[in-house]
């Protein structure tokens, strides 16, 4: 991604329909939802994290809206006062299915689109654009101009005072946003409910996701930034175990991430690790499938000898007539 931005996220708040639990911390997949989050934006150049400090995968910016506890439009003024570049993406930290790719398209709508400023009748760069999601647009999964929202917070304080407690759409209803989709169908899903997170679970381990999900838990478990072709390996275990043995598959996958990791670690050092390993499970496949022929062929030649097929003399042949 070639666009410069800060990023804030909202991770305050009291989580009442979850019995006042912490909820960014609450996991999905293994990760917390703030983690999951903080993947999605992990290029910004600076994340600040708007809520009492909890372990992160990777570093980031702490603060505290004033007061604690003071809503979403006091935390967004806090988190925007230790931002420095122009654009500022917003999200809050309880979306388990947010990607890079929403990211993306994001600052795609607020660098490369522009919108009708109102009452001026002509073309201007809008203040930011939001997802909308079944119709509605979600204010904290949005990226914005950051002079636009320093403006509008300053108005709000002339007008009432500090931002505590007040709503958020007093600010968002001022600007010109573009509305986009989501990249995907459930990247503004969020977790407001425990049911809303038991389905969340539930979802990420469905056929069709959850390899994906495992490998991306795995590497931040493991610090690792790598592509891994999945379907390479998974083929390579396959070989390894049908061609050899079955526990073969995980230990030679194994040898080759050490044999990638020594080589240098790049996804080129992982696909010609596995290309070799590949190659020398076919090869045992094939001296299986000779030994297995000629272990067939032996016994064929043993089953029908000299002796018509039972090895034993027929009649009285072969005995002392005298």
């Amino acid at each position: 991604m070639t666009d410069v931005y800060d990023a804030v996220v909202i991770a305050g708040g009291a989580a009442r329909r979850l019995g006042g639990t912490d909820k960014p911390a609450l996991t999905v997949g293994g990760r917390t939802l703030l983690d999951r989050v903080l993947e999605a934006c992990a290029d910004a150049a600076r994340t600040v994290v708007v809520g009492p400090r909890r372990p992160t995968a990777r570093p980031v910016d702490w603060t505290r809206e004033d007061p604690p506890g003071g809503g979403p439009l006091a935390a967004l003024d806090a988190g925007l006062r230790r931002t420095g570049s122009e654009t500022v993406l917003v999200l809050s930290a309880d979306l388990p299915f947010l990607t890079s790719a929403t990211v993306r398209a994001l600052l795609a709508a607020v660098h490369g689109i522009h919108g009708t400023a109102p009452g001026s009748g002509g073309p201007a760069a809008p203040d930011g654009a939001v997802v909308v999601d079944d119709g509605r647009a979600q204010p904290l999964l949005g990226a914005y101009r950051a002079e636009s929202l320093r403006r509008e917070l300053a108005l709000l304080a002339a007008e009432h005072g500090r931002p505590a407690n007040l709503p958020l759409r007093l600010l968002t209803d001022e600007l010109v946003l573009r509305r986009i989709a989501p990249a995907g169908p459930e990247e503004a899903r969020d977790c407001d409910t425990w049911e809303e997170l038991a389905s969340a679970r539930s979802r990420i381990r469905e056929h069709g996701r959850v390899l994906n999900e495992w490998m991306t838990a795995a590497k931040a478990e493991l610090g690792i930034d790598l592509d891994v072709d999945t379907t390479a390996l998974l083929d390579l275990a396959r070989d390894a175990a049908h061609g050899v043995a079955r526990p073969a598959a995980p230990l030679t996958t194994f040898l080759v991430g050490y044999a990638a990791a020594r080589a240098g670690g790049s996804p080129e050092d992982v696909a010609e690790a596995a290309r070799k390993a590949a190659e020398l499970a076919r090869r045992w496949a094939e001296e299986a499938a000779e030994s297995a022929e000629s272990a067939n062929a032996a016994g064929a030649e043993g089953g029908t000898g000299k002796n018509g097929g039972s090895g034993r003399p027929r009649g009285g042949e072969g005995t002392d007539a005298g």
